[in-house]
């Protein structure tokens, strides 16, 4: 029997719904669960197949006994080595490179020095920056946010150098981007599964919390929703991601990637609708029945993007991983004396 688990937090109404519709379709020797941890050793097995997680980018110790389990044979979704690896500044440079148009950001160095450092520490930086080339380059208003992190966590709209310094000066230890605002004429949010399923939801995120589903507008154009669910899939195809969710803003007809790191999405009932909540437990639980299908014991069963995948498949191609045998250097014997005078 093949076990699929679900780490999770506070959440309810997705797990359990996850857990139910896995178990209601039946699949031969195959069954979920809420993941329960006691003692977790090293390279021991968890017993779980697969395990969906939707906690541990709040619980460091969550994130170790997935690696660990990772390395184990587990199918983690996402992949928990890359969403260690993963943030927003490095995501937006990605998309960059693969033809996704992404606001125009710079990354900012914390405002207070991080522990442990001094002035000294950052000889290799300009001081002061260019301020005034930042801000000609990125215009205002602006956002600024963290390169790591989410939840709309200390983001700050601003509108001139000094809101930016008064804002920057709160943030402390914290990496920040500074971003160019979108300003948009539509808006999606949108779930990509198992790097082949997109659902894109018209979203409104200047609306409470739990009105931002309710869009009182005509839908989008086909053509607008093709380029859409294209960059989607071009995302997470990069990124490796199995369960995500892409936000889009469309200027002037062109889709921007927003906010593309979201490893363990909302999927609350309360919060996406019914609608919505039905089509993410459905697909989710495929996709992970499907992984546990496929699940090796002892094998790396992560998923890995084209970022990460197609530089090892060059490195191999190349043959630098064979490392040349060693040749053993051997002194030649001493040629023999004549005994001839």
């Amino acid at each position: 029997m093949k076990k699929i688990g679900i780490l999770h937090g506070m959440e309810r109404s997705f797990p359990e719904a996850f857990v139910e519709r896995i178990n209601k379709m039946g699949v031969k020797d195959i069954s979920a669960e809420p993941v329960l941890i006691d003692m977790v050793g090293q390279a021991d097995p968890t017993g779980y197949s697969v395990i969906l997680d939707r906690i541990s980018q709040d619980v460091p110790f969550y994130r170790a006994y997935l690696k660990n389990a990772a390395i184990s044979g587990t199918a983690v979704m996402n992949n928990p080595f890359w969403w260690s690896a993963d943030e927003k500044f490095f995501n937006n440079a990605l998309a960059v490179k693969i033809g996704v148009p992404v606001p125009k950001t710079v990354i900012l160095p914390s405002h207070e020095k991080p522990t442990d450092t001094q002035d000294s520490s950052f000889s290799n930086l300009k001081f002061p920056l260019g301020w005034d080339k930042i801000f000609e380059h990125i215009g205002w208003p602006a956002y600024m946010k963290p390169h790591s992190g989410g939840g709309w966590k200390s983001v700050y709209k601003l509108h001139g150098p000094e809101e930016f310094f008064t804002s920057y000066r709160e943030t402390g230890q914290l990496v920040m981007m500074l971003q160019e605002e979108i300003i948009f004429d539509d808006y999606f949010r949108c779930y990509c599964l198992g790097r082949k399923h997109v659902r894109i939801m018209q979203y409104e995120p200047r609306n409470p919390h739990h009105l931002r589903y309710v869009v009182e507008k005509g839908p989008a154009s086909q053509k607008l929703l093709k380029q859409v669910h294209d960059y989607v899939m071009d995302l997470n195809n990069a990124l490796g991601y199995d369960f995500n969710t892409v936000e889009m803003a469309v200027r002037d007809g062109i889709p921007y990637a927003i906010d593309f790191c979201n490893p363990a999405p909302d999927a609350d009932v309360a919060s996406v609708g019914q609608e919505n909540f039905e089509w993410v437990v459905e697909h989710a639980a495929k996709m992970a029945i499907e992984r546990a299908q496929a699940q090796k014991d002892g094998k790396d069963n992560l998923t890995w993007g084209t970022f990460v995948s197609n530089g090892v498949a060059s490195f191999l191609k190349s043959g630098a991983s064979k490392p040349k045998a060693a040749t053993a250097v051997t002194k030649k014997p001493a040629a023999k004396k004549s005994s001839k005078k």
